[in-house]
């Protein structure tokens, strides 16, 4: 195991040693997560601790049956206790940018959902000034129209294309997705929400107003 895999498994066996029997529990989307999901596996297995999962993607339901952890909806579970998740990059002050793996507009539903966010990463998602590409999240029929009005943000969406698929990547809500570029963010909350307003906008990969209740494990190797 590398030291980048290993940081990362360090970080998300710390995230589920946090899960308590009888939580609800959000699941991320990402190598990271993944970790924390195997780590609740083998507690379920050995410890019999009782939980639910609400995932973030098709992707992390698929895991969390191979992993043994059973499935709940937000609609049953409107509050959970913990959400899992990871990140592109994270600022001192809480802020992030996520949505790498397109799967962000659930993963902020979930996370808002959440008494309590916890974000696993490695040590070099750790970063002073959000500078990445925004993920965003576009309704087809709008995708012109909001690309306008994203450059006129001082943003350059690009539309995500498919790796060995051709043409754009779609969401699991079957929609778009943009990286749009606007260099450092010296202001994620107001971008967050100046993104957002843009209408034909799902959501945005900016997570800047929930830092109040936002633990960030960063993992270590050995």
């Amino acid at each position: 195991m590398d030291a980048v895999t290993e940081a990362k498994r360090n970080a998300g066996y710390r995230a589920a040693d946090l899960v308590k029997d009888g939580m609800i529990v959000g699941l991320g989307t990402g190598s990271t997560v993944f970790f924390a999901m195997e780590r609740l596996g083998e507690r379920i297995a050995s410890e019999g601790i009782r939980i639910f999962g609400v995932p973030t993607s098709n992707q992390t339901a698929m895991r969390a049956e191979e992993y043994g952890i059973p499935l709940t909806t937000l609609s049953l579970h409107p509050v959970l206790d913990i959400a899992i998740d990871g990140a592109d990059q994270v600022t001192p002050s809480k802020q992030m940018i996520k949505g790498r793996g397109a799967a962000h507009l659930r993963e902020k539903i979930v996370a808002d959902a959440a008494k309590q966010f916890v974000v696993v990463i490695d040590s070099a998602k750790e970063v002073s000034v959000l500078d990445a590409a925004v993920p965003i999240e576009i309704l087809p029929f709008a995708y012109g129209s909001v690309c306008r009005k994203l450059a006129s943000l001082g943003g350059e969406p690009v539309m995500r294309n498919g790796v060995k698929k051709d043409g754009p990547v779609i969401s699991d809500n079957g929609n778009y997705i943009f990286d749009c570029a606007f260099g450092k963010v010296d202001d994620p909350s107001g971008l967050e929400s100046a993104i957002n307003a843009i209408p034909g906008v799902l959501e945005n990969g900016i997570f800047a107003k929930m830092t109040e209740k936002t633990l960030i494990i960063v993992g270590k190797s050995a």
